[in-house]
């Protein structure tokens, strides 16, 4: 153990923080090159590609460099044994267990407060959890660095899995992109897999540096020849462990090269029958967890708010089909009641006892009858709940869409820009850095505009004088009121029926009843009344409430406000989205 720590301690001091040593001979890899550039690192099981990831990680750490590894087997974090890394995945093991809603702070992590991160993918038990937090994790690392412009490497083992040569998902699509365009932002990708037949040629194709360790399967050496000719293709088949063939575009040099042994724990060892003592490894501060636990505790929050409330909906939908068959046995029993009286009458010739039994009945089906109304009174009351509960529901979903696309088109803002630019440069006319920029300012305006709407104030602004509506009349004539009336109708059964809602309420001066507003309408029936009802109430235009078992409905004067600026932030998302 004493050679080790002394060949490694003669190695670090000839490493400089311009060049990655990779053995005791003095063969190097250029930090920044590294670090910005696209690489892959290629090999069968066994051959040693793992360690040679791991390797070039030690350089970049102890030069003080952080990264980002995907580990797919769970067999980096032995490098805690040295450094202090962020041990994220699904399980126990890891320092804490995180999914795509942690991506935003993962990145801000790693890249602002220079954070090494290991995403351990072998906990999670479906295929598309891993990707989709693959996924979120590049997307807003490839945002973040086109402004802090950083060199940083993002590094994915079995890179086969994401990128693959045909079927590309989101993931890889997110992959691709990084690969593409990540350079000129300094955010680098460095690929692992040992089945370089599986991974998309385009890719490896692209790699401004490849290090290929030994390969037999004819598939896989065909990828060598492709690249490199064909005496490397039968070259790269005898390879001894760490070994491999270096090709480096910066210097457009091809060599052979063994790698060291990595100095840190490894993991990822085959088993043997000798027993392995687990290091000591070390943790990073209590602080920086607390950060990302408060995402899990608020996520774990609005998940089980939108269970409790489809529970409740289940719930409620369940006693409603025990109310329609109660309804239907009392029908049943009011039919069989008045054949019953039929029968009686028509068996008995005497007129007076046949009129006795007609009024008892009769007795029976007004009984019967008014079981029948009240039931279908609370059915309707309960379908009426239900609306709002799915309401809720629906609007914290789209809440949650409507900050994703934000974040997408915050995202992409720098694209477009680019283009505008270069199609300008194309016309011969001269660069907008005026308009480009008032651009990104009206984007910013609107993200604060959502993160207000997300994370409302407990103090509500003071209302001015000008701004406060005392009248129904005043309500009604406001443009953004009036907008969501129209709406309404077109969702409605019919235009009339949320035009007799409005009116019922203007005629009666305060809040009125579904069987006021039926009356106002001329129709016996309130089934109508409720859709009008709901239409208008799911656009803020009334507001519904309980009045012992009765409910009414009311204009929404109070929330004008909220309604006005709600349409303000739609009018300016929509304009900002014309304007791109």
């Amino acid at each position: 153990m004493s050679n080790q720590a002394d060949s490694r301690s003669e190695a670090l001091e000839a490493s400089s923080q311009d060049a990655i040593q990779i053995n005791e001979a003095g063969d190097t890899l250029p930090v920044v090159e590294v670090l910005t550039g696209r690489g892959v690192i290629l090999g069968k099981s066994g051959s040693g590609k793992s360690n040679t990831a791991s390797v070039v990680v030690e350089e970049l750490l102890e030069d003080g460099y952080p990264v980002l590894i995907v580990d797919v087997d769970g067999e980096y974090f032995g490098l805690k044994e040295e450094y202090e890394l962020l041990h994220l995945g699904a399980d126990e093991e890891c320092d804490l267990q995180v999914g795509a809603e942690h991506a935003e702070k993962i990145a801000e992590l790693t890249l602002e407060e220079n954070i090494p991160v290991i995403l351990d993918m072998s906990g999670y038990l479906h295929k598309e959890d891993q990707k989709e937090l693959i996924k979120e994790v590049g997307r807003h690392l490839f945002a973040k660095e086109k402004k802090l412009k950083k060199p940083f490497l993002f590094l994915i083992e079995e890179i086969h899995e994401y990128i693959p040569e045909s079927g590309l998902d989101d993931a890889g699509q997110m992959l691709i992109k990084i690969a593409k365009r990540g350079r000129k932002h300094g955010l680098g990708l460095c690929g692992i897999s040992q089945r370089p037949a599986d991974v998309k040629k385009d890719f490896i194709t692209q790699c401004d540096w490849h290090v290929w360790h030994r390969l037999t399967w004819e598939n896989d050496t065909k990828v060598v020849r492709r690249v490199l000719g064909s005496e490397y293709a039968e070259m790269v088949k005898d390879l001894d462990d760490g070994e491999a063939i270096l090709h480096t575009d910066w210097n457009d040099q091809i060599r052979q090269v063994q790698f060291r042994r990595k100095y840190t724990f490894d993991a990822g060892a085959t088993p043997g029958l000798e027993e392995i003592e687990r290091p000591d490894l070390k943790s990073v501060s209590n602080d920086i967890l607390s950060e990302l636990e408060t995402i899990s505790e608020r996520r774990q929050a609005e998940q089980s708010e939108i269970e409790r409330l489809r529970s409740e909906l289940e719930a409620r939908e369940e006693h409603i089909s025990e109310l329609q068959d109660e309804l239907e046995r009392s029908r049943d029993v009011s039919d069989l009641a008045e054949r019953f009286t039929e029968a009686i009458v028509k068996a008995d010739g005497q007129e007076t006892s046949s009129e006795t039994i007609e009024e008892t009945v009769e007795e029976i089906r007004e009984e019967k009858n008014e079981q029948i109304r009240s039931l279908q009174e609370e059915n309707q009351e309960l379908r009426q709940e239900n609306q709002e509960l799915r309401n809720r529901v629906q609007k914290l979903e789209q809440t949650a869409d409507h900050v994703e696309s934000i974040e997408a088109l915050n995202e992409n803002i720098e694209e477009v820009s680019e283009a505008y630019l270069r199609l300008g440069e194309a016309l011969g006319l001269d660069p907008q850095e005026k308009e480009i920029e008032q651009l990104r300012e009206r984007v910013e305006t609107l993200q604060k505009e959502l993160s207000a709407q997300s994370n409302p104030s407990t103090e509500q602004p003071s209302e001015t004088a000008e701004e406060s509506v005392h009248t129904y009349q005043e309500f009604l004539s406001d443009e953004a009121i009036q907008d969501k009336i129209t709406s309404a109708k077109d969702e409605a059964t019919s235009p009339r029926y949320v035009e007799g809602v409005i009116t019922a309420i203007m005629a009666h001066n305060e809040p009125v009843t579904y069987e006021q507003i039926a009356d106002e309408l001329n129709i016996s029936s309130t089934g109508h009344v409720a859709s009008a009802v709901n239409a208008l109430h799911s656009r803020d235009v009334v507001t519904k409430s309980k009045n012992g078992r009765v409910t009414e409905v009311d204009l929404n004067i109070d929330d004008l406000g909220e309604i006005r600026a709600a349409a303000a932030r739609r009018a300016a998302s929509e304009e900002l989205m014309s304007s791109i």
